[in-house]
């Protein structure tokens, strides 16, 4: 018998093929701004590209946008004034280049719609069938809608995404909080949920408010993305959702 009573899950890379997307994205919005940047004098001269894998993984994946346009900026050494919420797509304010982001993905958006992992469906049935509450988890607020047109939205007892932070006031990842408000609305401690997660700042959150099972999830099969979710505080790192069912089914951290 499982000793967890609820599973917590992310939604993109985990749930929904959805990472390569927001990777482009992002890489759309900050490379259409380097040479705005260079003329401006608001960046160093002579930046490299994004880097769709490395800075995506570390810098971006998992946070809101807006966190993540600001600790890409920070790290290319990119001034720009904050802004405000209301900014249009842009290169002139913080959210003027998280705006850039939004836009390109919905435009991606538009090309078809976004797959589940073949093994999801089957994976949420094996966990309901031993009893498990689950929830699924996002800092985007695409995440409900993508979810309802997998047709896998029912398979969850609760979802919590950008929108339900933005009217709450929960703060992104790697803080806990998005987390914390799913197992409440489960109705189950922590320490008695598994949370599964391919993101370095969604382990990192886990892992930080004690969840009894902190699964990173890595469907790269590569030693040094596994070694960082360890790094990050994953107790096991798994390669699919199938993997994640008999481990849940029975395992201690």
């Amino acid at each position: 018998m499982s000793p967890f009573r609820a599973v917590v899950l992310d939604t993109d890379g985990v749930l929904l093929d959805s990472a390569a997307l927001h990777a482009v994205a992002w890489k759309s919005a900050f490379d259409g701004c380097l040479d705005a940047w260079a003329t401006a004098g608001t960046g160093p001269p002579g930046q490299l590209p994004f880097d769709a894998e490395r800075e995506y993984r570390e810098l971006v994946d998992g946070r809101p946008r807006l966190d993540g346009a600001l600790a890409l900026l920070t790290a290319r050494g990119t001034d720009l004034p904050r802004g405000g919420a209301t900014d249009p797509p842009g290169c002139g304010t913080v959210w003027a280049v998280a705006a850039r982001k939004e836009h390109a993905f919905t435009e991606a958006l538009k090309d078809g719609a976004v797959e589940t992992f073949d093994e999801v469906r089957p994976a949420l049935g094996a966990l309901r069938a031993q009893g498990m509450r689950c929830a699924a988890v996002s800092a985007s607020r695409h995440a409900r809608p993508l979810l309802e047109s997998a047709r896998i939205a029912p398979l969850f007892d609760v979802l919590v995404d950008g929108s339900d932070a933005d009217q709450v006031n929960l703060a992104g990842k790697p803080d806990p909080a998005l987390f914390l408000e799913a197992v409440r609305r489960l109705r189950v401690d922590p320490v008695d949920a598994a949370m599964v997660e391919d993101s370095l700042a969604g382990v990192e959150a886990g892992r930080r408010e004690h969840f009894g099972l902190v699964i990173g999830l890595d469907r790269t099969g590569g030693t040094s993305a596994a070694a960082n979710l360890r790094a990050r505080g994953a107790h096991v790192v798994l390669p699919d959702l199938t993997a994640v069912v008999d481990t849940v089914a029975g395992a201690q951290p």
